[in-house]
This record gives C-alpha cells, structure tokens and sequence, in this order.
C-alpha cells in the first residue's frame, strides 16, 4: 500500500531537503505536496491525503490541536515535528490526535518509521521524547504502543523475526523496527533487554507476556 504524503513547513531549506530525500526514501511513500502554509496545504489539488508531516512551529496563530482536528475531520493522519521538546506541547498534540511527533534533530530515517507507524493508527515517539512525556521519579519502564507490545509478546516467546512480521502483516524491516525502537525505549530508562532472554525476562516483568507462556529462547 502506497502512502500519499504531504509536509508542511515553512522553513523553506529544510522543506527542500525534506522534498529531496523523502523523493527517494521508500518505495512505499509517495510524497504528493510540500508547501511552507496551512492554507496551501488545505487548497493543494491532492489534498485530502493519508499523511500530513506537518511542523509545530508554523506561525499562523491557528493552534495545532485545530490543526490536527481538522485533520482528522477529513480522514488525514497527522505527524508532527518540531525543534522543540517540551512535554506538554507533545502531550497535547497526541491527545488531539496526533499519531506521532518528532524532534527534527532526530535521525532522518525515524521520519520513515513515523509514517509507516502511523499509516498502521500506531502512535509513534522516539525513545527520548517517551523518556520525556512519560518519565519521572515513579516510571518503572517505557510506554509502548499497542503494535510494539504485539510485537515484543511474540518475539520474546521465541519466534523468529520473519514469523514476528508475518503473523502481523507487517515487513521483517518494519518489525525489526519496532524491535529496535523497543530496546531504545527501555535502554532510555536504564533497562537493557539486548537479548531475547532478557527481553522476554521484562516482558513477563511488565505483564506483556503471561510468565507460563514464554518458552525458553537463545541469546
């Protein structure tokens, strides 16, 4: 399935190398405007598309919560970037509706893995912004979303990454992904789970995994 995409941004060189490197990113990715406005976006010919990759920042005075409700109104997903990290800007863009945020210092590849999350209706933070949003003196571990919970429950009890992928429909790339994500979320709060012992140790910990239904696995 070919996701139609738009960004939004008005720092023009950015947008520009944005433009050119998503180009050629994935094949699964069809990048179908780049415009610096809100209001370009909603009057572009393609517009409604599947994504929009829209920045925080735009300074237009419309609040990005109206943004991301708009959004949703006409059946487009919404995910954001910013150069800010400030928890309470991502809380609110995630309880509007947004299905990921990225800092856009973050590594150019994440941008990949947020689409395809969200193409899914799978919320997508790095590990630093979940440490961010969701750590503190009370936080134990990382929150994951629905589909990394699916995927740790069946790696840790043994299966292979190809059986992982196609039990969820998804690509062996994206469920190595979402396993790699996975042990980042953890490292960030101090947990190493860089085996499948380990991994299925926390698994169980965690209660995603009932202890009685993990086999044992090699290293």
């Amino acid at each position: 399935m070919t996701i139609k995409l738009a960004i939004v941004d008005d720092h023009r060189m950015l947008l520009g190398a944005l433009t050119e490197w998503l180009r050629n990113a994935a094949a699964d990715i069809e990048l179908v405007a780049a415009v610096p406005t809100w209001s370009e976006l909603v009057a572009h010919p393609s517009f409604p598309m599947d994504i929009v990759l829209l920045d925080v920042d735009l300074k237009d005075n419309i609040p990005v919560s109206v943004k991301i409700s708009l959004l949703r109104s006409a059946g487009v997903t919404a995910v954001l970037m910013s150069t800010y990290s400030e928890p309470s800007i991502i809380r609110e863009a995630l309880a509007a509706g947004a299905l990921g945020y990225l800092v856009k210092t973050e590594d150019a590849e994440m941008i990949i893995e947020a689409l395809r999350s969200a193409s899914q209706g799978e919320v997508f933070i790095s590990a630093e912004l979940d440490l961010a949003i969701n750590g503190g003196p009370d936080a134990a571990a990382p929150r994951l979303s629905a589909q990394e919970r699916r995927v740790m429950a069946l790696y840790a009890t043994g299966e292979p990454v190809k059986s992982v992928a196609y039990q969820l429909q998804i690509s062996e790339e994206t469920a190595k992904s979402y396993l790699k994500r996975i042990r980042e979320k953890y490292r960030a709060y101090g947990i190493d789970v860089g085996t499948k012992v380990a991994l299925r140790m926390q698994a169980i910990q965690d209660g995603i995994l009932v202890g009685t239904d993990a086999a044992p696995t090699d290293l």
